[in-house]
């Protein structure tokens, strides 16, 4: 028989004793307005201090010129004494090292230049190497094996320039003469003894002019030395010339115009330099100059009624066109000077 079991109901809970509020946490009766104000009044000292009285904002002084001094935190200032140049210390004989090198011939400008940075240069037995340096006409200027090696290498090339061609660089659709400068135009019978090779083209530049439609012997060196000799301003290096010639209508009396030729005459405002001319045949000139200003010995026959037809250079100094052809060139020997 099943028996029915009645499960006990729990004991009720005894309530807790009640603590005493901790300290602080007790809730705050909430003062009313009238209080608030009160408590206030009473935390606010007796004597309130006073409040500062307030400065007007500050005025910016206007705005200096553009171009006025600024004196804000310098007083004015004092006019700077005038520079003293380096070179006003200097002798009134001296002369820039690389110019004086240039005048005897050592170099050229940019050549000294070079050595000076170098330290191949040397003044009375010491090594300068400041550039800009000034040295007296007495002094002695020696320059290093270095730099006599570098100036050995360095080659001048005598061509026969074509019709067509240009001295310098390329204008007006022509290529410059230094062009034909390659292996194949070499002459056969160059007794130079020097082997061609792609540095020689390296720098090599016309010393002189030859105009467009003009021909024969035209130099081109990299030897600043041998450009300074033959067209530096006081070079006394002649150039030879055969000039065929045809006679205008009008035209001065043949003495006359030889007598022209040879001194009186003047291109671009200024007289040029006496020059010796002769006649060859009818027709033919022979001029020799000491300078070379553009298309010179044409402007010169214009002046006295001759029209030039064909012109060719056949010596500079003492080196001459000779045998080389039209379009060929060879190397300058070590055994000729143009003077």
């Amino acid at each position: 028989m099943a028996t029915l079991k009645l499960k006990k109901s729990p004991a009720a809970k005894a309530p807790r004793p009640s603590r005493p509020p901790v300290r602080g946490t007790a809730p705050r009766k909430r003062p009313t307005l009238a209080e608030a104000q009160a408590q206030r009044a009473e935390r606010e000292p007796a004597v309130r201090r006073e409040e500062p009285v307030r400065q007007p904002p500050r005025q910016r002084p206007p705005a200096p010129a553009r171009n006025a001094p600024n004196t804000a935190f310098h007083a004015e200032r004092r006019p700077a004494p005038p520079a003293v140049s380096r070179h006003d210390t200097d002798p009134p004989d001296s002369l820039r090292l690389s110019k004086r090198m240039s005048e005897l011939g050592l170099a050229s400008r940019r050549e000294a230049d070079e050595w000076i940075a170098k330290g191949w240069v040397r003044v009375d037995g010491e090594v300068v190497r400041e550039l800009g340096s000034r040295v007296l006409p007495q002094q002695r200027i020696t320059i290093e094996a270095q730099a006599k090696h570098q100036q050995a290498q360095k080659v001048t090339v005598l061509l026969n320039k074509p019709v067509g061609y240009v001295s310098g660089q390329a204008e007006d659709g022509y290529e410059p003469a230094a062009v034909l400068v390659t292996p194949q135009n070499q002459w056969r019978d160059d007794r130079s003894g020097i082997r061609f090779l792609r540095e020689h083209l390296r720098g090599l530049a016309p010393a002189g002019r030859l105009d467009i439609d003009s021909v024969g012997l035209l130099v081109l060196t990299q030897d600043g030395r041998i450009a300074r000799q033959l067209i530096g301003e006081d070079s006394e290096i002649e150039k030879e010339y055969l000039v065929r010639v045809e006679r205008l209508e009008g035209a001065t009396p043949p003495a006359e115009q030889l007598a022209l030729l040879c001194h009186g005459l003047s291109l671009d405002g200024e007289p040029l330099r006496p020059a010796k001319v002769e006649w060859i045949n009818a027709d033919q000139l022979r001029f020799v100059l000491k300078e070379g200003k553009k298309r010179q010995i044409r402007r010169m026959c214009e002046a006295v009624g001759l029209k030039v037809l064909g012109l060719k250079r056949v010596r500079i100094g003492a080196v001459m066109l000779g045998d080389l052809p039209p379009g060929r060139w060879r190397y300058l020997r070590t055994d000729e000077r143009f003077g």
